[in-house]
Order: C-alpha cells, then structure tokens, then sequence
C-alpha cells in the first residue's frame, strides 16, 4: 500500500472548530462565580455580625470572665 499525499485541500477539510477555551480559562471562570457568591452572602450577612460584635463588646468581650457565665 502507497502512502497517501496530503494536499492542503484535504488538510483543512478535516480540521475541525474547536473551542478555544482553556482549562485555566474555566477554573479561572468558576473562581469568580465562586467568589462572587461568597462576596454576596458575606454582605448579605454583614449587618447581623455587627450586631454580634456590637453585643459580644456590650458584655465585655474577653475581659467578661465571671460576670458572664
């Protein structure tokens, strides 16, 4: 059997489209998703931990040791 030459026609008939997209370029995308819900619950959450440190100040915080129990 004899070898095929392959001519540039040929070539680029067989080429197919694939996606450019890299696999940092999708960890890179999950990061952001990730830390942007983080972001969002972390501000969700940011006026009950001033409450919390508001209060946990109020009583005495560490210095509180026996008035506290």
């Amino acid at each position: 059997m004899r070898g095929r030459k392959v001519t540039k026609r040929c070539a680029r008939a067989r080429t197919t489209k694939r996606s450019v997209t890299t696999g940092r370029q999708v960890l890179l995308a999950q990061a952001a998703l990730v830390g942007g819900v983080v972001a969002a619950l972390f501000l969700k959450e940011l006026p009950g931990l001033l409450r919390e440190v508001r209060i946990y100040r109020m009583t005495g915080g560490l210095r509180a040791h026996r008035r506290y129990p």
